[in-house]
């Protein structure tokens, strides 16, 4: 299917690995040119690769940047204005319950995710209004919905960025911008594995059973779910097949959130 987003620019963050990078790939795919932006210079520069493999004669810019800084935020801002979507996807929240987590945990976690996101929304906000065009997703994570007090930074902060986003998409469409959110499940990154491997540290006093925890999680399929598939759905928000979508977030966990048995 062609969904309409050859020519288009767009942003992706914490797009060097995990869902990011499928989603940069996927919209490369689909004809856009490409900013993607990371910490990481080294896996930045291989992500870049990776997007130009995954759609041969994609254009791309690498911004290594941390977006848990004002300043860089700014800086991505800066150069990317001409950008139509933006897809907040940086932020590492660590796992650890509410006596486990210190007072820099929550500020750094905090200052990347949550006020990373709504800063970088903020300010792209701007411009597209002054347009009338542009998308804004929010990659954000189930744990907002399934409240876990073993990952309350995580929780909590989703839990903000979902309020955020049906907040603001519910006005956006008044200036031509729609704003609207993404909570992919358990997904097999990088990410979910460290998360697995804190859990597992805590319950059997070694990261090396994570496994064990995975195959306790009753998930559905038997499996986590995979980027592209998460990264497919992020193309079709951005798309205008998704025109008339704003203000709301799309659950992709295979039906995880109400999977009581």
């Amino acid at each position: 299917m062609d969904l309409g987003l050859a020519g288009k620019r767009a942003v992706v963050t914490g797009a060097s690995k995990g869902i990011g990078l499928a989603v940069a790939q996927a919209l490369a795919r689909e004809g856009c040119a490409i900013d993607i932006a990371a910490r990481d210079q080294v896996a930045l520069a291989a992500a870049g690769e990776s997007v130009t493999a995954a759609a041969p004669g994609s254009q791309i810019r690498v911004h290594s940047l941390d977006l848990g800084g004002v300043d860089d935020q700014e800086r991505l801002v800066q150069a990317c204005c001409d950008a139509e979507i933006l897809v907040n996807n940086a932020g590492a929240v660590p796992a650890g319950s509410l006596d486990e987590t210190s007072d820099s945990q929550w500020r750094d976690g905090w200052n990347l995710k949550v006020f990373g996101y709504i800063n970088l929304s903020r300010a792209f906000y701007k411009i597209m209004q002054r347009r009338r065009s542009g998308v804004i997703i929010n990659i954000i994570g189930s744990a907002g919905d399934r409240l876990n007090a073993k990952y309350i930074m995580g929780s909590t902060g989703n839990a903000a960025l979902m309020a955020f986003t049906r907040s603001a998409g519910s006005q956006s469409p008044d200036f031509g911008v729609r704003i609207v959110g993404v909570n992919p499940g358990y997904t097999a990154t990088e990410r979910a594995e460290n998360q697995l491997r804190a859990f597992s540290s805590k319950r059997f006093g070694t990261a090396d059973r994570w496994r064990e925890i995975e195959s306790d999680m009753n998930l559905p399929f038997g499996r986590m779910a995979r980027p592209e598939e998460i990264a497919d759905v992020v193309a079709f928000l951005a798309s205008p097949k998704a025109s008339y979508i704003s203000g709301t977030i799309v659950t992709v966990d295979g039906g995880a959130l109400h999977r009581n048995f």
